[in-house]
């Protein structure tokens, strides 16, 4: 079988290129080079995942990301050749699951998305369900609920707060998380931790800016608590 993504690029050379090199991989690959032709094949086709880049001739991917986002929980890498850090943080702010820099190896690009299709289908979870309050964790459906409303997170934010959930009452640093994900992402720079978890946060919290179940711990990382709508949050 074939996994079906789309590449929106308005680099035609380097979109063939990808073509070439993935389909004998194992991936159908359809691509578009505007955000508009992308966001139409996006409505009419099947895609297990999105390869986006940040710049196209009619808008920016941010925005294409934060339209998909609003609609669809398919897993996001985004392309920037700006090298700027910035961009990789507001990408993944706007629900981006991973991103990568241009120029890129291949191979690389090959690694990230069965990174993001992995953990799209299992997540390397064992499965059942974690009850925290209000907060239910789904690990066979790989869903987060809070009074039974599902709350919109990325395949990588999933990962991360099982992460968390399954050290409950335990400090974890930046380090411990992302060697936890390890193999699951290669993210690279600390800073996207902080990132994904104001994501969840905004999430799960009833206030994000005070939040009660993923409690920032000044100069060590992050804890999740374990108790939580007992106590007010």
């Amino acid at each position: 079988m074939t996994t079906p993504i789309l590449i929106i690029d308005d680099d035609r050379e380097l979109a063939a290129m990808l073509v070439e090199y993935l389909t004998p991989l194992g991936f159908q690959v359809n691509t578009r080079a505007t955000a508009g032709e992308g966001l139409t094949a996006l409505k009419r086709g099947r895609y297990e995942a999105l390869v986006l880049d940040v710049m196209l001739p009619d808008g920016d991917g941010f925005d294409v990301c934060r339209r998909v986002r609003a609609e669809s929980d398919i897993p996001i890498l985004m392309l920037t050749a700006r090298g700027d850090e910035m961009d990789r943080i507001v990408g993944l702010e706007l629900g981006a699951d991973d991103y990568l820099p241009k120029p890129f190896n291949p191979r690389e690009l090959l690694a990230r998305i069965r990174a993001v299709l992995r953990r799209r289908v299992s997540g390397g979870t064992p499965g059942g369900v974690q009850v925290f309050g209000r907060l239910e964790i789904d690990r066979d459906q790989r869903v987060v609920c809070v009074d039974g409303e599902q709350c919109p997170l990325t395949g990588y934010q999933f990962d991360l707060l099982v992460a968390l959930a399954d050290n409950a009452g335990r400090v974890m640093s930046r380090d411990a998380l992302m060697d936890r994900l390890k193999g699951m992402s290669p993210e690279v720079f600390d800073r996207s931790i902080d990132v994904h978890v104001s994501r969840i946060r905004a999430a799960i919290e009833d206030d994000p800016k005070r939040p009660r179940r993923i409690i920032t711990v000044r100069g060590a990382g992050y804890v999740f608590a374990r108790r939580q709508d007992e106590e007010g949050g």
